[in-house]
Parts: C-alpha cells; structure tokens; sequence
C-alpha cells in the first residue's frame, strides 16, 4: 500500500472513530483528508509527493532503537509517525517544489518516541538529502536538554556502520562532510543573540520548560534566508500555563486544527494527542489518546499502570502523571497563586459590560515598585452579590521599554497600544503620570472610595493625592494582614465571582505570582520568588483588601440581569 493510501486509510480509521483518539488528533486528520480533495487547485497549490515523504521514512528505518524494550532492533515507524512526518516531508509546491510546511508542532506524551523522531528530523536535515552547507540546531534554555536531542542524532549516525564514515564528530558539533552541513546544540547558555545563524533546520525539544520564546525566536528569526527550512516542535504538555508554549503556541496551533475557526496556517503542520476534557485517567481505553505509540504494546501499557498508581498513591506525583503521561496541561507552578485555567474562566470582554460601572463604589489600589520598574494601579469596583470586579492600568519609563521587552521577553509595546500599559517619558517612571491616572477615572464618574497604598516608595504619591481630595490609606505589606483579602480573592476567583477584562498584562503578572506562607498557614504575594512581575495583581490585593469588608449593600440587584457572563 502506497503511502497516501496508507494515510488516507489511517485518517478515516481516526475521523470515524474506528480507531480511539482525541478530538484534535482527528481534526488533524480532516485536515489532510481536506487538503487530499483539494491538492493542485489553485485555492491549494500543494501536491502530496508520496516519494519524498516516505524517502524520510526510509532514512528513519535504517536505524536502530536505542532504549527500551526495542533496543537493537530495526526501527519501524508507528503509524502517527507516518502520518507526522510523511505530511511534513510529502507536501511541497507544485511551482518551486520546495516544502510546503516549514513549522511542525507535536504533542505527546512521554515515551512516545520524541527524541527519536527528533533525531531522524536533526540527521535528515542534516544529510545530503538537506540542503547543502545547511545549520541544523537543537534548541534548549540548558545546554544539558539541547543535547538529549544532539546525544540521539549522534547515537543515531554512529551507529550506522555505512553512515559514521560520511559524518565528522569534534567540538560539540556534527558535520556532514559531502554538503558541509553541521548540527549542533544550542541553548541560552551559549549566550548568543542569533545574529550570524542561518539555520535551515531548528529544533525544539519540551518547549513546555521553556519560559520565555527566546530561543524559538533565535531560530525563526536566522531563517529568512533559507527556501525551504523547518522548525519542528516536540512537547509534551506542561505545569507552567503563562510560559509561551502553553499561553502562545498551544493556544495557536489549537486554533489551526480547529475546522470551526477561521485561524488558518497552510505552512503550519500540527498534531496533538492528549485526553478529552471528561476523559477518565483511570480508564486504560483512552490512554491512547496521550500515547499512541506507547499504548501500542504491552510494556508500555503497563508502565501507565504503573505510573497511575503512584500518582493515585502520592497526590503530589498526579500533576506530572496528568501533564508527562496523559498530556494534560495543569497549572502546578511550585507555590503558585493562582489556578489559570479558573482565572480564564473569569474574563470578559470589554464590550461585553452592559452595566455603567459609574454607578459602584470602587477601591483605587497602587503598587509603584521601583522607579525604574513597573508601576500599576488597579481598581476594584463591588457589585452586588459579593462579586468585584477588576481593572489594571500600568506605567513603565520610556527608555526602558526595548530593555523590558528582551529581558521580560513580554510585548509590552503590543500591550502599550492596547491600552493597558502607558510609558512615561525619560529613564524613570514619572509619578506625576500614575496620579494623573487616578484623577481621570474620578473625573470620569468612578466613585473612588479611597487610595489604597504601599508605603514603599508612595508617601509623595499619597500626599500629592491626599492634596487633590482624595482618602488614602497605608496598607500594611505584612502576613497577618494580607493574608485574608490574598486567599478570599482567590476564593471568588474560583467561585466566578471575580470579572476581569481580559487583560493580557494582569493575567500574565497573576500567572507570575507565587505566595509565602508562615506556620499558621497566613500567606501574601512573595515578589522576591516570583520570577516575573507582579504589580497588577499586587495593587489590585491592595485594593481588593479593602473592597472586601467595604461593599454597599444597598446596591440594586438588576445588575446580574444586566451583566452577560
């Protein structure tokens, strides 16, 4: 059988459900059974080039599996790996025959044969079937995961008794000696900016650890030179949901799959194998939708047994069973504040108010860090039936906008036209322009009950304030006293009583925070071990500790008739 009927016959096994898998999975395969219908059109100008797909999967059948049960043995590619990578190799343009997807994104689970996919991916691009004098690198943040990646393609080719003599090892860098092409390993460490890269190929093992893009866009950037390159993305899901596979890509190449949305990438190829939201972990049959090559074989269904059960037997083994073994993304960041996938569930859109927010009393809270950081001011308004809702507005000097932008690695730019975010001018965040802020909103009709400050830093900014009508009021950066408004406001997070406008500057610094918590289990925000910024949220807790015991009760309650959820 040919590989396109091999695929075609595969694709319809996964849509009709004759073969078990997850609903993305099987949009996978729509999409290759819609795009099989509509090749060489001129809606379409793909062909699927049955001979360059399967060359790939011939170059990976020379080798041997190194780990595992199979070691020693000839490697025989599962059927996802001829449908990953025959679509990846086999589509390509009918005018300039040069590939048609230059981005691949996989995610499964562990065990499912990544890193030597990966390695067939590192050393084909790196062969004389790539392209001559070609720069293939194996992305990591440590050096120590971009060579698990370089390890298998070294292991790979030095293994072959006919391919060792065409490949040149020394230095942390494997050469192809006939195209001149090298592979080699490449992380943050090295300290590199990617001026002077031109990869053809990058690859990108577990981007889920990754926190921040840096070196995805490293490789995507040195790319523009090249005809035909590839970035392949292998990952399983992750705990970290604001690091930018989860909060960026995975969202992304959802969307792509997705036939009811009208994102579309036709250069983007993407598969992803986890469970079904209402899957039961417990139940074996689907399993398979995290692990189809794992679950393919005995062995590898025990070892999910296995695994299952010390999760079941140590609730703190369940995140990583749930995120390395069923694919499933969990917010578990170790002390982490919040639950992002509760925080999602709490946003609307800004047209969506159907309600003038003029008419509550609101809580004015103000973080101003450092003079040279981030500054916010967030605001929260008490509507009826004990829920709040939240607004941040943040300040950052103007010179350090491009600094804050590769450090934080954050589009504050994009954030800044949105309207969340203003830079004041100089190398110093202005005050007088956070003050200015507060005003406008009383000016607008905000019914601002006080100013809710910590001292650090703010006793000019509370007198300039108190100057100008406003209450203001110190409040104490201390456990016994945070802790309360710290967990309640989580509590109504998790509740849906909190309503928050979709702001992607405040969910990233809620996505940031982590807590401390003393022996009596008191907890605050703890800015020294959150990596990331987390003003917004820290002068919304301000404001909100204040709010909680200040609400109005004689607010009408036609506001929930008004307000669409």
């Amino acid at each position: 059988m040919s590989l396109r009927e091999r695929l075609i016959e595969y694709s319809n096994q996964i849509v009709s459900g004759d073969t078990i898998a997850c609903i993305k999975h099987k949009w996978a395969c729509q999409r290759f059974l819609y795009d099989i219908e509509r090749e060489n059109t001129d809606d379409f100008p793909y062909i699927f080039d049955e001979e360059r797909g399967e060359r790939f999967l011939d170059w990976l059948r020379l080798f041997k599996h190194r780990k595992g049960v199979l070691a020693g043995q000839n490697i025989k590619p599962h059927i996802i790996q001829e449908f990953n990578f025959g679509n990846i190799y086999g589509w390509i343009h009918r005018d300039t025959e040069y590939r048609r997807f230059t981005k691949g994104y996989w995610q499964v689970g562990r065990k499912n044969a990544k890193s030597q996919s990966l390695g067939g991916v590192g050393s084909y691009e790196g062969s004389a079937f790539g392209e001559p004098f070609a720069e293939i690198y194996c992305a990591a943040t440590k050096k120590e995961q971009a060579k698990i990646v370089w390890d298998e393609i070294e292991g790979m080719i030095m293994g072959h008794a006919d391919l060792r003599d065409r490949f040149k090892v020394a230095y942390g860098t494997i050469t192809h000696i006939k195209s001149g092409s090298i592979i080699r390993p490449l992380s943050k460490e090295d300290k590199k900016s990617g001026d002077g890269y031109n990869p053809q190929c990058g690859i990108i093992d577990e981007y889920h650890a990754h926190e921040t893009d840096e070196m995805y866009e490293i490789i995507e950037s040195g790319m523009g030179a090249r005809p035909q390159p590839l970035m392949m993305i292998i990952t399983t899901a992750g705990f970290n949901l604001n690091n930018p596979c989860y909060r960026v890509e995975y969202q992304y190449v959802s969307q792509i799959l997705n036939p009811d949305s009208p994102i579309e990438n036709e250069n983007y190829f993407v598969m992803i194998n986890e469970l079904d939201k209402g899957d039961d972990i417990k139940d074996e049959k689907v399993w398979v939708k995290a692990n189809p090559i794992l679950c393919s074989y005995e062995n590898g269904i025990e070892y999910l047994r296995k695994r299952l059960k010390a999760a079941l037997d140590v609730p703190e083994k369940m995140a990583k069973y749930l995120t390395k073994n069923m694919n499933i993304w969990v917010d578990a960041k170790e002390n982490g504040y919040m639950d992002m996938s509760k925080w999602s569930k709490c946003k609307s859109k800004v047209d969506e108010i159907k309600t003038d927010l003029r008419q509550y009393p609101a809580w004015l809270g103000s973080d101003l860090s450092t003079t040279t950081d981030l500054t916010s001011l967030g605001l929260v308004f008490s509507l009826p039936d004990n829920k709040f809702l939240i607004k941040q507005h943040s300040f950052i000097p103007e010179d350090k906008l491009q600094e804050r932008i590769k450090t934080d690695r954050m589009p504050f730019d994009l954030w800044e036209r949105q309207g969340h975010l203003t830079t004041t001018p100089g190398s110093i965040v202005d005050y007088s322009y956070v003050e200015q802020q507060a005003v406008e909103w009383r000016e607008y009709g905000y019914q601002i009950q006080e100013v809710d400050y910590d001292k650090w830093n703010a006793s000019h900014f509370a007198q300039n304030l108190d100057s100008v009508g406003f209450t203001t009021v110190e409040i104490p950066q201390m456990l016994r006293h945070l802790s309360l408004p710290t967990k309640d406001f989580r509590k109504l997070v998790y509740s849906g009583r909190i309503i928050h406008l979709d702001d992607p500057l405040l969910t990233w610094a809620v996505g940031n925070a982590v807590i401390k918590m003393d022996a009596q289990e008191n907890i605050m925000l703890d800015k020294a071990k959150s990596k990331d910024r987390i003003d917004p949220i820290a002068a919304i807790i301000n404001a909100f500790s204040r709010a909680m015991t200040g609400q109005s009760n004689d607010m009408s309650s036609h506001f929930l008739n008004n307000w669409r959820m």
